[in-house]
């Protein structure tokens, strides 16, 4: 077993990548393989077929333009028809009204959930959380979680719904996909654009994570304004899978389609993953956390979290976003005569956290890795009693470092509907309120009245 787990992980950090977000890249997994000078030759080379895969319209204007050109062994048109999946999923959602999801403006905040006993992959592990919007209209989001504990056997998912963005927690995720692999730990994230085929294996069993998805655009890096020309997540550290590929006849593979929220399968005699070439600027990445450039304050009060964007999902509005992801990595405080932790706040946004490791600096208690808590539009939040009183307390003033964390935050202009099995979870954590009604008043008169006899 031991040489097996060996044998894994080399495997695993062997994979080799391309580098660069949103370029223009080309791959082949056999020299030659690519045709030259045109995307559709009337004869490809080894005889593949041309197929192209679009993430925009046509005519979006080019610097928004995505797509790219496959060279295949066989197109993937080659499928028998869809047919609604039995058993229905039933966790999931792509257009949220009061027929499947509520609206509270309550905080909520969730323990981690526990993994399945019974044999489940990344498909039946995956369950909506809360989102807004609609697929159908190409306008709006949602937020899932899963908890699977073995890989997809056999089949292959894609989603015609909108871009993944997912942040495993526990586990690591071996994703193939039509353009090749990626590995993906924690503390690392993967984006998988619309209508991309892929399947997920759990090379170590139990596995947990978050997950984003978009309707009607895709992540793009934030700008980064009086920051300059660098800094936070840099184009070069995405990294994008090499062309690999699989042959032969594989009897009953299924594709399922998650088209609507809801899932139909269609079953062919080959695997999707039969890419042999392809080159565009449409495809699958991933992201190492840790190479986030932070920037922070370096004198006084608490920079707002958007400093810490590592994707941006933009709306018509300058400024405002569909969905941000933005992280609380390891870094500096160093702000004199400042209350360090975030700050008090009610946001014209909605904020659902999560945490992949360590702590989070504005909960001493019962935020835990693998947990959630989602504060909607205009909800009071902020640091617990603890926090708060430990802060006073000592009088932070020298630099300090926190280390060992690693908090993200899904942010959305859009509010949010909960579903119902998240609302009357188990994993609930229906005390959360109670973290904030230990804050007493600090206020002293007779201090108010030396100031202004001063002033």
């Amino acid at each position: 077993m031991a040489a097996q787990n060996d044998q894994l992980d080399s495997s695993f950090n062997d994979l080799d990548y391309l580098s660069g977000f949103g370029n223009s890249l080309e791959s082949e997994a056999i020299a030659g393989a690519l045709p030259r000078g045109q995307n559709s030759p009337l004869l490809c080379p080894y005889g593949l077929y041309a197929e192209q895969i679009s993430g925009t319209s046509f005519t979006a204007p080019r610097k928004l333009n995505h797509r790219s050109w496959m060279y295949r062994i066989k197109p993937s048109v080659t499928h028998e028809p869809f047919a609604p999946r039995s058993p229905s999923h039933g966790k999931l959602v792509s257009e949220f009204n009061d027929s499947n999801s509520v609206t509270t403006p309550t905080q909520l905040r969730w323990r981690p959930v526990d993994i399945p006993d019974r044999p489940t992959d990344f498909i039946d592990g995956l369950f909506t959380v809360c989102g807004a919007g609609s697929s159908f209209l190409r306008h709006g989001y949602a937020i899932h979680m899963y908890t699977a504990n073995k890989s997809m056997e056999n089949c292959a998912l894609c989603n015609a719904d909108g871009d993944f963005l997912i942040v495993p927690q526990k586990g690591r995720l071996w994703i193939t996909t039509e353009c090749g692999k990626l590995h993906v730990s924690p503390g690392e994230i993967a984006v998988l654009p619309q209508g991309f085929r892929f399947s997920v294996e759990m090379p170590d069993g139990p596995s947990r994570g978050y997950v984003a998805e978009i309707f009607g655009t895709h992540f793009q890096l934030p700008d980064l304004g009086p920051i300059g020309a660098n800094g936070l997540a840099a184009s070069r550290d995405f990294l994008v899978p090499k062309a690999w590929f699989e042959d032969g006849m594989r009897p009953g593979y299924t594709i399922v389609q998650k088209y609507g929220g809801e899932l139909f399968t269609a079953k062919q005699d080959f695997s999707p993953f039969n890419v042999v070439a392809w080159h565009g600027n449409y495809a699958p990445y991933k992201y190492d956390l840790s190479k986030f450039c932070p920037y922070n304050t370096v004198l006084v009060d608490h920079s707002d979290p958007s400093i810490n964007t590592v994707l941006t999902a933009p709306t018509d509005k300058p400024g405002v976003a569909l969905l941000d992801f933005v992280i609380f990595p390891p870094r500096w405080l160093v702000a004199e005569h400042t209350f360090r932790p975030p700050y008090y706040h009610r946001n014209c946004m909605s904020e659902f956290m999560g945490l992949i490791y360590g702590g989070y600096e504005a909960k001493a208690d019962g935020f835990l890795p693998g947990g959630a808590s989602l504060h909607s539009c205009m909800t009071p939040h902020g640091p617990d009693t603890k926090t708060y009183e430990v802060c006073l307390l000592l009088k932070a003033s020298k630099p300090h470092k926190i280390t060992n964390t690693m908090a993200f935050m899904f942010e959305s202009c859009l509010m949010p509907r909960i579903c119902l099995w998240a609302l009357n979870s188990p994993f609930r954590d229906h005390d959360y309120y109670q973290c904030w009604i230990g804050l007493k008043s600090h206020f002293k008169l007779e201090d108010a009245a030396v100031q202004n006899a001063q002033i």
